[in-house]
């Protein structure tokens, strides 16, 4: 039966199973990444996804924001370069949006997922349109917003299906930052390796809540 919220320990078992999903997903990244920049996407998230573990096992948790601040940090210090940063900050940024919340619900999901984008795009400068990990991670906080009234599992199966159409219509994109910028027209068809990333992190969390 599909949880009405998480507790701070069921947000913890939930990025776990993101981090699981990340690290078996190394491939599906690699081969996204080798397709539009150096190749190393998959490997830099599988590495910082194997931090995330570490930090998050074993640990208990008193409020729901200190599981999503530990991944940032994490991924942060562990991934280097700008994967480390943007990732890092989607996680610490959306969590630091929800010091004040006891569980979370569908509001809090909204909250996390609108700190997310804002935090992203102001660190890494990207916008929608780019071709990066923005074009999933905006459609997925705008549509959190639009479902922060509903249930959590409506709210979270509606965002990844969010950032999984972001995800895909980044193919028809053509890239304006980092290495895929040199690619020109010939990065058509091919989507980017972040929102690949954020897209299999949204759907791994609402699978989460669904089970």
């Amino acid at each position: 039966m599909a949880k009405e919220s998480l507790s701070p320990n069921e947000c913890r078992d939930m990025l776990l199973a993101v981090a699981d999903k990340i690290i078996e997903s190394e491939p599906i990244l690699t081969d996204a990444d080798r397709a539009l920049g150096d190749g190393d996407h998959g490997i830099g998230m599988e590495r910082g996804m194997k931090a995330v573990k570490e930090k998050l096992e074993g640990q208990d948790f008193d409020s729901i924001d200190k599981p999503f601040t530990t991944m940032g940090m994490a991924m942060m210090s562990s991934m280097g370069g700008a994967s480390g940063a943007v990732f890092g900050t989607l996680f610490r940024a959306g969590g630091k949006a929800l010091a004040e919340a006891e569980s979370l619900g569908a509001a809090q999901v909204a909250a996390f997922f609108t700190a997310a984008a804002e935090g992203v795009q102001k660190r890494g400068g990207a916008k929608p349109g780019d071709k990066t990990m923005v074009d999933a991670l905006v459609p997925a906080a705008e549509k959190a917003e639009e479902m922060k009234s509903e249930s959590l599992a409506t709210a979270i199966a509606a965002v990844a299906e969010a950032a999984e159409a972001g995800k895909v219509a980044s193919e028809d994109l053509i890239a304006t930052m980092g290495r895929a910028k040199t690619l020109g027209e010939r990065s058509l068809g091919k989507p980017d390796a972040g929102a690949v990333s954020v897209s299999i992190i949204v759907a791994t969390m609402s699978d989460y809540v669904a089970s």
